[in-house]
């Protein structure tokens, strides 16, 4: 998944996207239509469709809904197209509330936010679209890591990066132990708690430096760092170049661009950048260097000034 939108379709409005589509309505109805098929999607309804699949979703009345481009990576076992899942917001309020509450816009190749995210989505989609096969929470011998406490967690951090968080608040919250919850989160995402805050305060640190031009000193603050110094840190080693630098590139690379090196700020000196100096708005600007005076030497007495001498610089 790489996008994740709410939107409000007034009545007879048609969504207009391409590619794979996951959709979740929240109030209102929409009529969904394939080659082969017409469903009438209600609230609380969510329906995935193939991305080689054609379809229309038109409003019936003024709907609100939330949808992605959720997508399959490797198929286990088939699936109906369209798959449509009712009472999918009453089993999964958790995934709910962290759809609602936070959108999504990957701009970088890789983000294991968005791929925990997807997952989080994907596995309550497995548990309702099989559930012939599931014995004891099992499907295939194998345990499906579809958790609405993990859901409301990841939720929770989504909703406030720039809180304090802790392992035992977070265990707190859905009244598990930190053990429990960590168990639970490496099944759910691969990721422990911790690791999955960092991805949530890089995401929307990304969002704040990009969308918001928001200056990188409350950037840090925002998503939750003691300090502008600990924020970039954090930031350097997930991406590779600084904050400055990550808000520089999308502006000129676009969506699915990864940020340049930092020597592209200052040509021709391998792994430096030039030095920056910050306005009272908080934008960063190359700072230009004062050119050196030329220093000239007199000529000694004892040199011999040839007649077709030129000066060399």
């Amino acid at each position: 998944m790489t996008t994740l939108k709410r939107e409000q379709l007034p009545a007879d409005a048609t969504l207009v996207r391409s590619g794979a589509l996951w959709a979740l309505v929240l109030s209102g109805a929409a009529t969904l239509e394939t080659a082969g098929d017409r469903r009438t999607i209600l609230p609380g309804d969510a329906v995935l469709v193939d991305p080689r699949t054609a379809y229309r979703l038109t409003a019936d009345v003024d709907t609100d809904l939330v949808h992605g481009d959720l997508r399959r990576e490797a198929p286990a076992a088939p699936w109906p197209n369209p798959l449509v899942m009712r009472g999918f917001g009453d089993e999964h309020r958790g995934v709910v509330a962290l759809v609602t509450t936070c959108q999504l816009s990957v701009r970088c190749r890789s983000d294991r936010f968005a791929a925990a995210y997807a997952s989080l989505i994907g596995a309550a989609i497995s548990v309702m679209s099989r559930p012939a096969e599931t014995v004891g929470g099992q499907v295939d011998g194998a345990r499906v890591p579809a958790d609405p406490q993990v859901a409301e967690v990841v939720a929770a951090l989504a909703a406030s990066p720039g809180e304090r968080w802790t392992l035992d608040r977070m265990a707190a919250l859905v009244h598990l132990s930190r053990s429990a919850l960590t168990e639970r989160f490496r099944r759910a995402t691969g990721h422990s708690p911790m690791r999955m805050l960092r991805e949530v305060r890089m995401h929307r640190a990304r969002t704040l430096l990009t969308e918001q031009c928001l200056a990188v000193t409350r950037v840090a603050f925002e998503v939750g760092y003691g300090s502008v110094a600990a924020f970039s840190r954090a930031f350097a080693a997930d991406h590779g170049v600084s904050p400055l630098a990550w808000r520089t590139a999308p502006a000129t690379a676009g969506p699915g661009a990864v940020a340049p090196d930092p020597a592209v700020l200052a040509p021709g000196v391998p792994g430096a950048s030039a030095p920056f100096t910050r306005t009272a708005s908080g934008a960063g600007y190359p700072q230009e260097r004062p050119a050196e005076p030329r220093r000239h030497r007199r000529p000694r007495a004892d040199q011999q000034q040839w007649p077709d001498a030129v000066p060399v610089q």
